[in-house]
């Protein structure tokens, strides 16, 4: 699989760049921008490529005979949206359930324009004490990246400002719908 994901990507023109940090057996993977159901196919390409396997949560509706196998094949994990359980205890409780668990969250939640991120993905990590991995796929480009690991501090926004920087003019699919796009960011300095 890894070998057949390099040669997609490579036949498609998309590279990925930095590094996936092996050395953690825990992470919440932070990507972005989402805008497009593209962004889930290029993103397995490129963690098929690294021959890393990461969950990412899906709502457990979408788990019905036969795709649902396919979907826990490819690291889907069933997510209850509407239960009255605490979603980010919930989600950080998984990280003791796996001996080895890279959990990949869109901070956007949606493929749609959204003025601020959710928060959940800092507090998964933060409660789970597990660390943050950047990571983007930029259209424009052709590039995936893996970046920086951090600890969350348990100061949201001082983080927050390190986290935008990362992501801070990375071409989308639809840059209408990224507030941090090239496209955004020259309105909002207008």
């Amino acid at each position: 699989m890894k070998k057949l994901a390099g040669f997609i990507l490579k036949l498609l023109g998309w590279k990925i760049s930095g590094e996936f940090p092996f050395q953690y057996k825990k992470l919440v993977i932070l990507i972005a921008p989402h805008t497009s159901n593209w962004d889930y196919i290029i993103g397995m390409l490129a963690v098929f490529s690294t021959g890393f396997k990461v969950n990412v949560l899906i709502k457990k509706e979408a788990f019905f005979w036969p795709v649902g196998g396919i979907l826990k094949k490819l690291g889907g994990i069933p997510i209850d949206r509407h239960g009255t359980k605490n979603k980010t205890e919930a989600i950080a409780s998984l990280f003791d359930k796996y001996d080895r668990l890279y959990l990949g969250i869109t901070p956007e939640g949606t493929r749609s324009y959204v003025e601020t991120w959710r928060k959940g993905y800092y507090y998964i990590a933060l409660k789970a004490k597990v660390p943050i991995l950047l990571a983007y796929i930029d259209y424009k480009n052709k590039e995936g990246k893996f970046g920086p690991v951090f600890y969350p501090s348990g100061d949201y926004e001082k983080d927050f400002e390190k986290i935008k920087e990362f992501f801070k003019g990375i071409n989308p699919k639809y840059p209408e719908k990224y507030n941090l796009s090239p496209l955004y960011l020259e309105k909002k300095d207008k």
